[in-house]
């Protein structure tokens, strides 16, 4: 079986600012999108410990604090800082004729 993405227009380019958020619902998948120097990443919206909403953490550098007990997890690939096995599912983001999209990987 092979898998591909489906790719899902979230917003244009320009509404989310540098270092911004974006909580958004694909396919039932709560995901964030952040800016960091113009690079747009996108992850799994809440942390696997407690299931809080990541959407309020703080933002430092490419790592994002839980609001709720402080884990810290990198943006540009899901690991939690201090264990690589704890992981954020990350999805893929491309940005087309000023539109932002995000992959969904779905079984063909």
């Amino acid at each position: 079986m092979t898998e591909a993405n489906t790719w899902h227009r979230v917003c244009n380019a320009d509404d989310l600012a540098e270092d911004g958020r974006l909580a958004v619902r694909i396919e039932g998948r709560p995901i964030l999108l952040i800016k960091r120097l113009g690079q747009v990443y996108a992850l799994e919206n809440h942390c696997p410990h407690l299931g809080c909403a990541l959407t309020r953490g703080a933002l430092e550098g490419f790592f994002l604090r839980c609001p709720c007990h402080d884990w810290r997890f990198d943006i540009r690939t899901g690991v939690f800082e201090y264990a690589r096995e704890i992981a954020l599912p990350t999805y893929p983001v491309k940005v087309e004729e000023d539109a932002i999209f995000i992959g969904i990987q779905e079984e063909r």
